[in-house]
Order: C-alpha cells, then structure tokens, then sequence
C-alpha cells in the first residue's frame, strides 16, 4: 500500500473516539477520494458497507443497499451533501444479493446513471423478481424437503417467500457488463476487475494495484465467514469449490492490501485472514464427515454442528452451507448420498 493511503486509513483517526464505525449515512474516509457509507439492515449483520469513490467531476458509487425507506432517506442524505453538487457518473453493484443491489434501479433511475454488473448477477436479480412466486415456493419447499427439513420449516418458507422481492427494486433493462480481468478507470486509477465466485455466481471485486486497495465485497470478511450455501436453483452445485478456488487466487495479492469489505470495517491481512478462512472451512468439513453414518440427512448434521437448537431462519442458512460442503465432498469422492423411501437424501462415507 502506498504511504497515501497508510496515511488515510488509521482508526484513532477515521473512527469516533470510541473506536466505532462511523454512523449510518455518515461517509468516512478510508483512502484518498474513497469513502465507506454504512447502510443499515433489517436482519444480520445488521448493516452493509457501499463506496463512494471520486471520479473526475464525478462520483462513482460501488453497492446500492436494501430498497426501504430509512435506505433512502440515507442516501437522500448522502446525494444532497457529500456529492457537493458533482454528479453520479455509475454505479456498480458487485453481485446479486438484496443488500447490495436492492436499491440498485431507484439510484440509476433517479441520476440517469448506467449500471455496471456481472451478466450472470444481472440474469439472476431479473429473473428472481419476474418468476411466478408458487413455481418458487414449490422448488424451495421439494429442495429442503429432500434436505431433511420438517414440516414446520416448509411452513415459514411459505411465510417468507417475498423477503427478497420486498427489499429488491426492478432493474433496468440495459447495464454494462463486468467480467474477470476488466479495467475500470475511476479517479485516475485502474481497478481490476477480480470474479470471486461461491457466495454470488459471478461477484465482483476491485483491485487497485498502485495503491493496493481491494474493494472485496462479501469474498474475504475480517470477522465472520462468507455465507456458502447450495440454493434450491442449483441443487448439485459446488459453490464451496468455486469459493475455494477464487480464495486462494487472492494470495497473489500484496499482505498489506487495504481490504475494504462489505461488511465490517476495513483491515489489513489479507494473507492471514484467507488461511482463517480455508481453515474455518477445512474444520467444518472433517465434522460433518464425523456424522456422515449412512442414516443422516443435511437436516440431520447441520443440526448436529450446533450445541442449541436452531430457529427457521438459521436453519435455512445452516442447510445451505451444510450441503455446500456434502456436494464438495461428493464430487470428490468422499461421501456416498442416497434417498431413502420418503425422497430424503441420506449422507455416508466412501
């Protein structure tokens, strides 16, 4: 990282005297032209990092938040006073999940901006709000029903069916397209475009090597572990592979890149902290392989990873990363899965 950016980027400094993160709605400087906004969230973990990022006249602005009033009201906020009167020159919205692209078509609409996102983020945000919400329901209910779940999970699934189409806004139908490799000039500086598939198919991260900053949306948290889930769409998926392989591409980066994460606040480790998260990973897997009997379902061991029992809404995510592992270890070889008379899959050893 250049002495600039060193510079910008210390707590006692960017932080209020508590050592907080800055308040919501309230820009914070991280580098040099670069600003954190923090938006909150109506579940956990509770808030979402965007970026604004000055861009000649300009301002280019990296994530959207959830479309809810108290997000717009924010950003209403943040237009009218830090944008000084320059305009929106885009927005980028690294993958497809509601905090980061929910409000996504009211910003490009309200500054006539263009949106920039991967094709296949963009095909799945499009497609997710206009499919028919009982072909949904269905294929969400037979996919954890053959994971194990039980009649009263079926329920809230029913009663939960519009959280993503609630706090998404429609998209527009034109956007331009960012792929692996790509350079975006913003502020005078190149940024790489690096796809981190596992947590979103096809999610963006920015690099800027002069500086050695990395925009690294939900791919390498400080504090928690990226949600690596199968989802009901894609049920023999591998998006743990996928998470694995783009991690370690990220080793090729400098340690003391400034990561600029989603969530959180920005850290330096890059190095350290990708070996935390193979190694979360590598853990979990040699578990669930301890409860891989030959008679137990993804409900069944991802029930048996916790000492308390899990609500609905943990269950949910608890299934999708329990199976997540159980499709990496099947392609591998490592685990066998067969239905038993009710349709439900059940998990041994090789």
């Amino acid at each position: 990282m250049s002495g600039d950016a060193r510079r910008a980027y210390r707590p006692a400094e960017t932080e209020d005297a508590a050592g907080l993160p800055p308040a919501a709605g309230e820009p914070m400087p991280v580098a040099p032209g670069i600003f954190l906004v923090r938006l909150p969230l109506s579940f956990s973990p509770w808030h979402v990092n965007a970026w604004l990022m000055a861009d000649g006249e300009g301002w280019t602005l990296v994530d959207a938040g959830t479309d809810d009033a108290e997000s717009r009201a924010l950003w209403d906020k943040v237009f009218a006073g830090h944008l000084a009167g320059r305009p929106l020159n885009r927005l980028i919205v690294t993958h497809a999940h509601l905090d980061h692209v929910g409000l996504a078509g009211w910003i490009v609409e309200r500054f006539g901006v263009p949106l920039w996102i991967s094709r296949t983020d963009w095909l799945l945000v499009r497609h997710t709000l206009a499919e028919d919400p009982a072909a949904s329901l269905a294929r969400a209910q037979a996919f954890h029903r053959a994971a194990g779940c039980n009649a009263g999970f079926l329920d809230y699934l029913a009663g939960h069916q519009s959280f993503y189409t609630d706090l998404v806004g429609p998209l527009p139908p034109c956007f331009v397209r960012l792929a692996d490799g790509d350079e975006i000039g913003i502020g005078g500086a190149g940024w790489r475009v690096m796809v981190a598939a596992g947590h979103a198919p096809e999610q963006i991260c920015l690099f800027e090597p002069r500086r050695r900053l990395l925009i690294a949306a939900d791919h390498v948290l400080e504090t928690i572990s990226p949600y690596i889930g199968v989802v009901a769409q894609e049920p023999d998926g591998d998006p743990l592979g996928d998470y694995l392989a783009a991690l370690d591409r990220f080793r090729a980066l400098p340690e003391d890149t400034l990561v600029l994460p989603s969530h959180g606040m920005p850290f330096q480790g890059l190095h350290r902290r990708v070996d935390a998260l193979v190694a979360g990973h590598e853990a979990r897997r040699a578990r669930i392989l301890v409860q891989c009997d030959g008679a137990r379902s993804a409900a069944d061991i991802a029930s048996g990873l916790f000492r308390r029992p899990l609500d609905h809404r943990q269950m949910k995510f608890a299934v999708g990363e329990t199976l997540a592992h159980l499709n990496h270890l099947l392609r591998r070889g490592r685990v066998t899965r067969r239905p038993d008379d009710a349709g439900v899959y059940r998990y041994g050893l090789v």
